[in-house]
């Protein structure tokens, strides 16, 4: 399993800072150096040019998952002008929160009443390494998380119970069970939170 870490990347604008100085000193030399090293210079500025490639900018409530030919390298959640390697490919994760209402579902109870049953579904990325790699879609991954924990929750409680077991109410709460149902699953591959 992949865990996240930070990635080595820099203040964009300090950035833009030392290659504008690097330009100018490497300008300067080669005004005034002989024609042999004109040629480790000119390199040296070819070498400068490709790291201009390297701004990107991170928005609010954004990751940045960065990967050095197909490894890993660590994601960026600090927000603004960054710089990091420009060979490095970076992919973008939204950390906002995101609604998912599943669509009416037609179960059997655990008296085997049928019902419909929907969900809102509250939640936000935590981990951007796992939601990028540990997954193919971790959108459609949590809708069918999602859909499967109300399945499994409207199997296990009767729709209108005669005792004080916890019955589902026509409101969608759980009697002697609190104000809210929770949905947590089991055996989950990516760190997505819910939001209360």
């Amino acid at each position: 399993m992949i865990e996240e870490k930070q990635a080595a990347t820099y203040n964009g604008y300090t950035s833009i800072i030392v290659l504008l100085a690097l330009q100018l000193i490497r300008l300067a030399i080669v005004l005034s150096m002989p024609v042999f090293f004109n040629f480790v210079f000119g390199f040296l500025g070819i070498i400068v040019f490709i790291c201009w490639f390297g701004f990107f900018m991170v928005a609010p409530n954004q990751g940045r998952v960065m990967q050095l030919l197909g490894k890993y390298v660590g994601s960026e959640m600090r927000e603004g002008l960054r710089w990091a390697n420009p060979l490095y490919m970076r992919a973008k994760v939204s950390l906002r929160v995101r609604n998912f209402e599943s669509e009416a579902l037609k179960v059997a109870d655990s008296n085997g009443n049928p019902i419909d049953i929907a969900a809102v579904t509250v939640r936000k990325i935590v981990d951007t390494a796992e939601a990028l790699f540990e997954v193919d879609d971790y959108e459609n991954y949590v809708t069918i998380q999602s859909e499967a924990a109300l399945r499994n929750l409207a199997t296990t409680h009767p729709y209108d119970a005669q005792d004080d077991d916890g019955d589902i109410t026509a409101s969608g709460e759980i009697n002697g069970g609190g104000d809210r149902i929770f949905i947590e699953t089991t055996n989950s591959d990516i760190n997505i939170e819910r939001v209360d």
